[in-house]
């Protein structure tokens, strides 16, 4: 059944707005920082609570405002994984995990074979300040599984690593969650992190959630500007209907779109990866010159001004094979690949 989520939260100048529902598999909460991400964990938790609202899980009301329900924590049956992993330091690793089964008698058995089963026989004796990060983590996680939660919530669980660490402990925890019967939310604001590990999405921009998607769905055609921006698409624009395109005024162009562009819309997009260099006379084409270009490990990202937009207006972001700056090229978008977002 998962967890069904619907609740309203001030705090100060913010108001969150969340509604989601869980399918299968992970669903990633995506938001910039300040958006209500872990906001939203802690009132699924029970750690803060909503001003109204209902959240169930799997059939049973964790919390309900009108009918004045409102479990405590350590009742709610939900695993939360902080950003900081908030392991007892002073504590050893099999003392952690061992604390957290609920069934006393079989504490110690529930520890060895998580001990096992995340490669931390050689850690159990020591506590979380002798461990490195990869160990604190899969300690947490350990930690975490012991209490035999019913829903998993992580608060971006990658944080605090980097580099190669990163990589191995967000494989662990995927391969851990596929193992997992219940519902598990994953909290980021890496649109990498979520493509890999969720197949649903929920998007929170300004303390509002968008509606839940698949992940693929997001970053392959956002529904709203908002979306597009945390999927990474580079290129957003101003935007005017006319006829079968758009009137960009911060580029004086105009583009086809291949369709009827209804009258409420007023912003494009397009990704750079579907900007082409074009032979003179084709569809959509833009006399550019190359302002800069960007290399890094992913690739190459030339900066374009289209010929006659003003300095300050938005540059178009290609990725193209390291043109040389201050070329003059052609760049052209299909028009099938334009989306358009009204206001």
């Amino acid at each position: 059944m998962g967890l069904s989520v619907e609740l309203e939260k001030r705090l100060g100048a913010v108001h969150l707005e969340v509604r989601f529902q869980t399918g299968e598999g992970p669903l990633a909460l995506l938001g910039a920082s300040g958006s209500g991400k872990s906001v939203t964990l802690r009132c699924i938790a029970g750690l803060l609570t909503p001003d109204r609202g209902r959240i169930v899980l799997d059939g049973r009301v964790l919390f309900d405002s009108a009918a004045n329900i409102n479990l405590p924590p350590r009742r709610r049956r939900v695993g939360y994984l902080f950003q900081q992993y908030a392991l007892f330091p002073h504590w050893t690793v099999r003392e952690n995990i061992a604390a957290a089964a609920p069934d006393r008698s079989r504490r110690q058995a529930v520890a060895a074979e998580l001990l096992r089963r995340f490669r931390l026989e050689d850690a159990a004796s020591l506590r979380p300040g002798q461990l490195s990060g990869g160990q604190q983590q899969r300690t947490a996680l350990a930690r975490l599984l012991a209490a035999e939660p019913q829903a998993i919530l992580l608060d971006e669980p990658l944080s605090a690593l980097d580099g190669f660490l990163r990589d191995q402990v967000e494989l662990e925890l995927a391969e851990t969650l596929e193992s997992f019967s219940g519902p598990a939310v994953w909290v980021s604001h890496d649109r990498g992190e979520v493509f890999r590990a969720c197949r649903q999405v929920c998007v929170l921009e300004g303390g509002r959630s968008l509606p839940v998607c698949g992940t693929e769905e997001l970053f392959r055609r956002p529904a709203s500007e908002a979306a597009a921006r945390l999927a990474g698409w580079e290129n957003l624009l101003e935007a005017v209907p006319q006829g079968d395109g758009v009137f960009l005024p911060q580029w004086g162009r105009t583009l086809a779109c291949g369709r009827a562009v209804p009258e409420g819309v007023r912003r494009a997009g397009f990704r750079s990866a579907q900007v082409r260099p074009a032979p003179p006379g084709a569809e959509n084409a833009l006399p550019c010159r190359v302002v800069r270009v960007i290399r890094d490990l992913e690739g190459v990202t030339a900066l374009l001004r289209p010929e006659g937009a003003p300095e300050g207006a938005p540059l178009l972001r290609a990725a193209l094979e390291r043109p040389p700056e201050g070329e003059r090229l052609l760049a052209a978008i299909l028009p099938e690949e334009i989306l358009l977002w009204e206001a």
